[in-house]
Formats: C-alpha cells, sequence, structure tokens
C-alpha cells in the first residue's frame, strides 16, 4: 500500500475525491484529506504522502509551498496539482517543483486520476523493487560475517560458558577486553516494528536496513564499539573505554546511542530507544550483564519513545488489575454504545495512563486490554465502533507482539476508532435515523428484525426508510441485517463451544439448512469450515 493526502481549501473537492475512488482496490492508502497546506504538512511530519493531490490557493500555506516542502523531505513524492487557475505561470512553477500532473478543477473527473494512479503505482514499485534488491544485496554480502557474530554473541549469552579464557581471545577478536578496556552494553529497541515491516520487503531487509545504518555511524575507529543485531526489534551495542576520571563512560555511550537514533530516524524515518547496562572488565559479568538487558520485558513496556537511559528494576505494582475490569467495561461500553467515540477514546487512555503511573506487569497489561476488547465485541455485537472480523486468535497475535505500553495504547485506540465499517460509521452519523436503526438492529440480533419493524419504531414510512438506509450505507436494510448476523456468527464459532445449530437458533434462524447457505454465501466456506 502506497500513502495519499488529498488537500483543498474545497471540501466538496475533498469528498468527491474520498469517495469516489477505491483507494484500496488501486494499492493506496487514504492517509488524510486536510483543508490546508498547513495542516497538511503537520501531518507529514509523522506519515509522508507517496502520492500527494493537492490544490493550488489555499490559505495558511498554499500547494505549491507544500509541494516544496514535501519534495524536500521525500524527493520521489508524486505530486498532482488541482487548481482553479490555468495561467502558464503556475504551470511553469508547478514543472520546476517535478509536478506530476496538473489539472484543472472545473473539467475534473474522478475518474481522470485512475489512469494517473495505475502509472504512479507502476512507478513506486519499480522503485520499491530496486531499492529493495540493492538492500538484499548488501545484505547477502555482510550475511555470512554478521550472522557468525550474532550466533557467538547468541551462545555467549544463553549458552554455559565454558571457559572464559576461550571466549576472551574470541572477544578480542571483536575488538573487546583489549588494552585493559572495560565494555558497557547497550540495548536498542526498534519502536514501532509491526508499522516498520510493512514498509521493507521483508523482516530481514529491515533488520539488515537498520544494521547498515548503525554500522555507518560506528565506521569511526576511534569509537571502538561493536554492534551485533540480536533479534529484528534488538540490536546491541558494546562499548569499549579506558577508565578515566575525566571521562565518563556512560555519557559517552549516551551521546552515541543519540548520535545512532537520529541516523536511523534520517535515514529509515525508523525511532529507536536504548537501555544502558552497567561497566563491565570481565566476560563473566558482560554475559550476566547482556542476560538481563535482553530479558528484560518490564523496563521496555514502561520505556519512552526515543528514551536513552539506565538500566533499572522496574517496581510493578502487586494490586491485581482486574479488579477494575468491571468499572473499564462499563464506561466503554457505555459510550460505544451512545456514540460518544471521542469519549470512548478518552476513557481508554485515562486507563492506559492509570497503567503507566501504577507499573502493572506488562503481561497482566495485555491480558486486561485483550479481554476487554474480545468483551466490548461481544456485549456491542458487532456494533461498527469495534472492528468486525477480528478473530480472538487475530487479536491474541497482535497484542502478542507489542512491547511497549505507548503502542499497546495506539493498539486499542485504533481497534475502538477505526474500524472496518469506519467510513460507513462516519456517513451514518449524519443520520440519526439511520444510527438508531443500526443500533436496533445491534441489540436484537437475536431474533428475525423486519424493515417494517425498524421502520416502524423510528416512526417511518417503511419505503422512505429503506431509501434512505440504501442511501447513507450503500446497502440494503437486509443485506446490512444479514451481515452483521454472519459477522457475529463469525465470533461465536471463533469464542465459542456452541454448536452450528445452536449458533442459529442464537441468531434467530427456525432453519438451519437456511443460516449454513446464509453463512456460506457470505464467508466462502460453511461454518464447521470456517471453524476449522
Amino acid at each position: 500500500m502506497y500513502n495519499v493526502m488529498l488537500v483543498d481549501d474545497d471540501y466538496p473537492v475533498l469528498e468527491l475525491l474520498s469517495e469516489s475512488i477505491d483507494w484500496e482496490e488501486r494499492g493506496y492508502r487514504l492517509i488524510g484529506a486536510f483543508e490546508n497546506g498547513l495542516v497538511a504538512w503537520d501531518h507529514a511530519q509523522s506519515e509522508m504522502p507517496d502520492v500527494l493531490i493537492t490544490d493550488i490557493g489555499m490559505p495558511k500555506m498554499n500547494g505549491l509551498e507544500l509541494c516544496a516542502k514535501i519534495k524536500e523531505r521525500k524527493p520521489d513524492t508524486r505530486i498532482v496539482i488541482l487548481s482553479c487557475h490555468n495561467e502558464f505561470a503556475y504551470a511553469q512553477q508547478a514543472m520546476r517543483l517535478s509536478v506530476q500532473e496538473y489539472l484543472l478543477k472545473e473539467t475534473l473527473q474522478p475518474g481522470d486520476l485512475v489512469p494517473m494512479l495505475e502509472r504512479f503505482k507502476e512507478d513506486l514499485d519499480a522503485d520499491r523493487q530496486t531499492s529493495g534488491e540493492r538492500l538484499r544485496l548488501h545484505a547477502l554480502a555482510n550475511d555470512a560475517r554478521e550472522l557468525r557474530k550474532e550466533q557467538a554473541f547468541k551462545n555467549f549469552i544463553h549458552q554455559p560458558l565454558l571457559s572464559a579464557d576461550e571466549w576472551m581471545k574470541e572477544a578480542n577478536g571483536f575488538g573487546l577486553f583489549t588494552e585493559e578496556m572495560r565494555c558497557l552494553p547497550a540495548i536498542g529497541y526498534v519502536e514501532d516494528y509491526a508499522r516498520a515491516k510493512q514498509r521493507f520487503a521483508s523482516e530481514q531487509t529491515l533488520r539488515f536496513a537498520v544494521a547498515n545504518v548503525i554500522a555507518e555511524v560506528l565506521a569511526e575507529p576511534e569509537l571502538r564499539t561493536l554492534h551485533v543485531a540480536y533479534s529484528e526489534r534488538k540490536h546491541l551495542l558494546l562499548f569499549s573505554y579506558k577508565p578515566s576520571l575525566k571521562t565518563n563512560a556512560y555519557d559517552r555511550a549516551a551521546e552515541l546511542c543519540r548520535t545512532v537514533q537520529k541516523a536511523v530516524w534520517d535515514a529509515l524515518k525508523i525511532r529507536m530507544s536504548f537501555v544502558l547496562g552497567t561497566a563491565n572488565d570481565s566476560t563473566r559479568g558482560l554475559k550476566r550483564n547482556l542476560q538481563e538487558l535482553v530479558a528484560d520485558e518490564d523496563q521496555r513496556f514502561y520505556l519512552d519513545s526515543g528514551a536513552v537511559t539506565k538500566q533499572k528494576t522496574e517496581e510493578l505494582c502487586e494490586e491485581d488489575l482486574f479488579v477494575h475490569y468491571d468499572a473499564a467495561n462499563s464506561e466503554l461500553r457505555e459510550a460505544l454504545i451512545d456514540g460518544r467515540h471521542a469519549d470512548a477514546g478518552r476513557l481508554a487512555d485515562a486507563w492506559i495512563e492509570r497503567i503507566v503511573r501504577k507499573r502493572y506487569p506488562p503481561a497482566a497489561v495485555k491480558d486486561w486490554v485483550l479481554k476487554l476488547l474480545l468483551d466490548l465485541k461481544l456485549k456491542l455485537r458487532t456494533l461498527q465502533y469495534v472492528r468486525s472480523g477480528y478473530s480472538a486468535d487475530t487479536l491474541h497475535k497482535e497484542i502478542s507482539a507489542i512491547d511497549s505500553v505507548r503502542e499497546l495504547r495506539e493498539w486499542l485506540g485504533g481497534q475502538l476508532a477505526a474500524s472496518e465499517e469506519g467510513d460507513r460509521a462516519a456517513s451514518i452519523n449524519k443520520r440519526p435515523e439511520v444510527k438508531e436503526a443500526c443500533k436496533y438492529v445491534s441489540f436484537n440480533l437475536h431474533r428475525r428484525v423486519s424493515l417494517d419493524e425498524v421502520a416502524d419504531s423510528l416512526h417511518l414510512n417503511a419505503s422512505y426508510f429503506s431509501r434512505m438506509f440504501k442511501k447513507v450505507t450503500g446497502e440494503t436494510f437486509i443485506e446490512y441485517v444479514t451481515r452483521m448476523k454472519m459477522d457475529r456468527a463469525k465470533e461465536l464459532l471463533d469464542q465459542t463451544s456452541h454448536t452450528v445449530g445452536e449458533i442459529s437458533e442464537l441468531l434467530g434462524y427456525d432453519n438451519q439448512s437456511y443460516f449454513i447457505k446464509t453463512f456460506k454465501a457470505h464467508a466462502g466456506v460453511t461454518p464447521m469450515e470456517y471453524r476449522k
């Protein structure tokens, strides 16, 4: 997926382009539609576009200024200019900024963008393949040497140290403990790993890309620092130094960690945080310290983004986090049912803040958040505010891969706010009648729900309600009810031991064969095949 950004102070144009083009089908992800260049530029600081579609004349920052800033940060960005201006001067200035297309709004049709997007994607795919191939070849050239070094240190950390003298000789070969030097280890963590991995062809490519940037920083001989890519997420730095009253080894190591942080961010737009270990004058001391660093999940979980700090034992709260479970569950459920999405997000943030203050054990925090989300999905009966189609197994895998409370906060917020039904929910919110109808369906999935029944509950004519529902949601009322029931059926198949017959009854189907036929039409497989 490539990122697309829309910028125009003419809201109807933004709405038209946002909703008329199936971005995902074209291989793109719409990261935002902004009303002026300044707001778009602020967003681009954290997420740069691969394709920028922008107006010229806008308040606060015009389109050409925005193009220049984006190109300075990301020269390969593809740009399309939308404008009411057809003067040659604007086109000239746009061409100097390497703008790929210049279109007039007066004659613009959303379909005009489709061939451009297809052409851009072909170019971006080629660029990515070339870049990926270059990284792959470079990685292969260093592969054998780096893997030998990595395996040597993994054996040193995790296997019994049979001979300190033998390992000292091997350490000397890596430049450690020579000339009566001591060793200060540090561990670096790749932040937002899941997001970073998506931008690279593979975990190995990401790993070597980070390793290559670190290697460039450490190329200066006087730095005397060894880098070991312990895993895709963890990188070890071992600083060699001579004890001196004039030099603080921790300050020097911290400074170098910050230099590495900046280099990795500038080159790859990946953030790293570091924990400094303790100074060691022996192989046994170094082994023990490295074991502590790679195994410490508690300090990592509560580590601030971009931190460079000393190793410490995290004082964890002994209170059972689950004593607060019912309160959190009730607060979030009520906010979501009432349609107070912003409040739900703030409530979730407040609970995470409480967890950070109290320092609960990371494993307990993950279990608590996972149970909270699964219970909300069940109790809200696949209401659009929570992502449907996510099985318990999928959610468990995602949360297991999270290693910091900051990323957990973002993940939970995303699950609550950025549902698969997000676009439809935004549209539904414009018509309270449709929103109430959807809520009515959600609380009555256990029985048959007719269009006449719901229209009557809303005091609307059935024909009028049917047309309005289709216009707002893009599907008929019966299609919506069926989809909600089938999504609920998937959750029951995933999360309970109910038989297919029992699930059929729980969803208000009198005929089990009809339920199975409907499920297969929706999911492509029978309920039993889905469960397997």
